[in-house]
């Protein structure tokens, strides 16, 4: 394990944690690369309030899928970081916003040729499709990558599953997770903790890393949290 994982390791009562650095947001994969376009924040104030904006995510391969789009003080930020990648919102074909809250699908009205997905609504303009998402199942957009739903934050949210990076799968999870050393906060924040608790066991049984609402991408280490390796 990487020195900088070792720094910012965190533990769970049955997976470990380990934070990636800030130089680790390009997770190469075939046929899905993943970009973090932005690393989301959730800082508290003096005063009482507290300052957030949500991970923005990039999936490029056989279909170009944006996860999150941040808030609407971020919508020049974003068309910048698509312009960097060599993309106009045009280009991106779908659009996963992983629940409802303004600082994670702000900017939905730069994409209004992509097919939509906020929670468990999924649209194509004005055409809604008919989905089990609400029911808790997948909705596979192709063999590599999939919708699923993540419930607890909100009672609709959902995450997107990618398989076959260089990193294992991937899940992309909004505010299931806010950040690697959450434990201590999540609750807080959480519609229903009971659920996502479930979501949240079901996440690190399944996935290699984690992208969360509001930290930087972390690794899970399950045999290393039952002591069979190091």
């Amino acid at each position: 394990m990487e020195a900088t994982e070792k720094k910012n390791a965190c533990n769970s009562s049955e997976f470990r944690r380990s934070e990636l650095s800030d130089t680790e947001l390009e997770i190469v994969g075939q046929p899905y690369s993943i970009s973090v376009l932005k690393v989301g924040y959730c800082l508290s104030q003096q005063d009482g309030s507290f300052r957030a904006d949500g991970t923005i995510s990039l999936l490029t391969g056989p279909r170009t899928i944006l996860v999150d789009t941040g808030g609407p003080w971020d919508r020049d930020f974003l068309v910048k970081r698509l312009k960097d990648k060599r993309l106009d919102p045009g280009d991106i074909s779908l659009v996963v916003g992983t629940h409802g809250h303004s600082d994670h699908v702000g900017n939905l009205g730069l994409f209004p040729a992509a097919t939509i997905v906020v929670g468990c609504d999924i649209s194509e303009g004005d055409r809604y499709l008919p989905n089990q998402l609400a029911e808790g199942q997948p909705y596979p957009i192709d063999e590599h990558v999939s919708i699923v739903p993540t419930p607890g934050h909100t009672g609709r949210d959902v995450s997107l599953l990618v398989k076959g990076t260089t990193m294992g799968t991937v899940l992309v999870a909004g505010d299931l997770f806010e950040r690697c050393t959450d434990d201590d906060s999540w609750r807080e924040l959480s519609e229903n903790p009971a659920v996502q608790e479930v979501s949240r066991q079901e996440a690190l049984r399944t996935s290699d890393v984690i992208i969360p609402g509001h930290g930087l991408p972390f690794r899970v280490h399950r045999e290393e949290a039952d002591g069979r390796s190091g």
